[in-house]
């Protein structure tokens, strides 16, 4: 199909391919493929250890948490923790075991801090 640009008074392309979209041509003639995506961001997140100056608020699985300034946040810390420790470990079981490879969204500090997750990732052969 003709990729159309934007108009030229607008830098977002909000139109697409419209009613013309491109045939994927998947393997087997498949009709959907499904990518599986997981955020590796567990000890990159703010966090006075780090000199930030309030714990983390917004990436979180507690809605609607307020930052804590100047002091360390336990329960925010320890939900981090838990993926680093045990979460990332049962996911990357659960697509190894299945030669089912993933993309990893992985914020550099996070890998740097748990290198044995990283190399992991890498050797599962998905891509990071």
């Amino acid at each position: 199909g003709i990729v159309r640009p934007p108009a030229p008074s607008y830098a977002r392309d909000l139109v697409g391919y419209g009613q013309r979209p491109p045939h994927p041509r998947w393997p087997g003639d498949a009709r959907i493929a499904v990518q599986f995506v997981i955020n590796y961001e567990e000890g990159s997140e703010n966090c006075i250890l780090d000199g930030d100056g309030q714990s983390e608020h917004l990436l979180s699985e507690i809605v609607g948490v307020a930052p804590y300034k100047g002091v360390r946040h336990a329960n925010m810390e320890s939900l981090y923790e838990y993926g680093s420790r045990a979460g990332f470990w049962r996911l990357h079981r659960l697509f190894t075991e299945r030669d089912m490879p993933c993309t990893v969204y992985a914020c550099a500090l996070a890998l740097e801090r748990n290198p044995e997750a990283g190399a992991a990732m890498v050797e599962a052969g998905g891509e990071v």
